[in-house]
């Protein structure tokens, strides 16, 4: 059998299963629509069923029995490999036998098999020679075209259902994947918001809409339920950490509620992570490595540790507003909180750590809209999910072996807090070309020289400095 009667029996069988799967609809549903797993009018499964059936039937002894026998076997089995791969490639079964009592598995039954044995002989007796015939009655150049280009769209065709289908799947465990991190309340304006982003999976453009018509098990309410579900469950298990009450003292867990030890670890917790962001931030928006960090000893920053107890503590009591509130009061707390950082480093010390002057809507170049705008999407998202996390691991903790571990952090942070403001005083000093006073002064010119204390806090400046660095670039603007 040559290449091009191939690719014809391909390309009518495809259109043949095509118009074959509508109709059944059309008979059982009462509806017309597109059941394949392609946009255009094919179903290559036919197509490949039919190429493959019709080639080892030209090989076989041309008796009807032997012919049913094998086309039975032979459509059968790739009935069930044609399902299972579909199967693993769009996560749901394209059809499904396994509630009927004849089924042999989920793709196939006694009578359905027996259904293929017949269309085997029909394909063998009458359909192969005919389409023979007329492929023979076609200029063989124009033929080859005509087929070719016909493949070629079926080709891209179910490339793009491919590619819809993996990227579908994709999203959808990126939104699961995004719920099992949740571990705080959702309020009702998210859940609706992630219920609307499950919808909007199977209609955001025409491949999509396509497929969740052929495949309604795509979209099936397992789905909905699974984030509905998930998020009720972290909704019941969030609320519990702003509203649980203890009747007995020796019942509460270590650090609960809003107290000082909890407060002091959520410090810890949110300059930890800030060190982190600020990392993240200089490799991603900046392309190199830079240590930053707000104390000399540990990976901390105080403005962000202190900006997640600010933020706890203003905004402990409103978790039952909308989102958008606790976005809005967030950004509020959370770019005031920065500012007055800011005005107080610069004026108890003489030195600024950031400078946004040269930004759009700063204020006084100590923070701007932009960060105003961060420092909202943090809030919410600490209110909503990492503080109740994090408040829940804290109260893990044994209350004897926390009390002694947070005592001697305090000891170790308030050490910190000097140390790192000597060594900062020391090295204002240090340029200053005065020499050490005392034994402290010599200790931290041995350990924090000034190239030490540039790599730690490589931003900060001297306020003097910054504005001479000011005077001289408004002298070479005018110049």
């Amino acid at each position: 059998m040559n290449i091009l009667y191939i690719l014809w029996f391909f390309v009518f069988f495809s259109f043949f299963g095509w118009v074959f799967n509508v109709g059944r609809n059309l008979i059982n549903e009462g509806r017309f629509y597109n059941k394949g797993f392609l946009t255009s009018p094919f179903c290559p499964t036919y197509g490949i069923c039919g190429v493959l059936c019709s080639i080892a039937l030209t090989v076989l002894p041309q008796d009807n029995f032997i012919i049913f026998i094998s086309s039975s076997i032979i459509l059968s089995l790739l009935s069930v490999i044609i399902g299972l791969i579909t199967e693993k490639l769009i996560g749901c079964k394209p059809w499904d036998y396994s509630d009927q009592l004849s089924s042999l598995g989920s793709y196939i039954t006694i009578p359905y098999a027996l259904l293929l044995g017949i269309l085997g002989l029909f394909l063998n007796a009458v359909m192969i020679p005919l389409l023979k015939m007329l492929v023979d009655l076609i200029p063989f150049t124009v033929s080859m075209i005509v087929v070719l280009i016909l493949c070629f769209v079926i080709l891209v065709d179910y490339i793009l259902s491919v590619v819809t289908v993996i990227r579908l799947k994709h999203r959808m465990k990126s939104l699961n994947g995004d719920l099992d991190m949740f571990n705080g309340e959702v309020s009702h304006e998210k859940l609706k918001e992630l219920e609307e982003n499950y919808n909007k999976l199977f209609t955001e453009n025409i491949l999509r809409r396509r497929l969740a018509s052929a495949f309604p098990e795509l979209k099936s309410s397992a789905y909905i339920r699974q984030v509905t579900d998930k998020l009720d469950e972290i909704k019941q298990d969030n609320m519990k950490e702003y509203t649980q009450v203890f009747e007995n003292e020796e019942e509460k867990p270590f650090a609960f509620g809003l107290c000082f030890t909890k407060l002091f670890w959520l410090f810890l917790i949110g300059s930890f992570i800030g060190t982190l962001m600020e990392t993240v931030w200089a490799l991603i928006f900046e392309g190199h490595f830079e240590m930053r960090v707000g104390m000399v000893y540990g990976p901390f920053i105080p403005v962000y540790g202190g900006g997640a107890c600010f933020l706890t503590v203003a905004l402990y009591k409103l978790y039952k507003m909308s989102d958008t509130l606790i976005f809005v009061i967030s950004a509020v707390v959370g770019g005031s909180f920065e500012y007055f950082c800011s005005w107080f480093q610069e004026t108890m010390f003489g030195t600024v750590s950031w400078d946004y002057s040269d930004t759009p809507f700063n204020l006084n170049g100590r923070t701007n809209l932009m960060f105003a705008l961060i420092w909202g999407f943090l809030g919410l998202v600490w209110v909503r999910y990492l503080y109740p996390f994090a408040a829940k691991l804290i109260e893990k903790i044994p209350r004897k072996t926390g009390s002694i571990i947070t005592l001697a952090l305090v000891i170790f942070m308030i050490l910190n807090t000097f140390m790192t403001i000597s060594a900062v005083m020391r090295w204002q000093s240090r340029i200053e070309n005065n020499p050490p006073a005392h034994a402290l002064d010599a200790y931290l010119d041995k350990h924090f020289g000034n190239k030490k204390m540039e790599f730690l806090f490589p931003h900060m400046t001297n306020v003097d400095d910054k504005e001479k660095s000011s005077e001289t670039a408004t002298a070479d603007t005018v110049n």
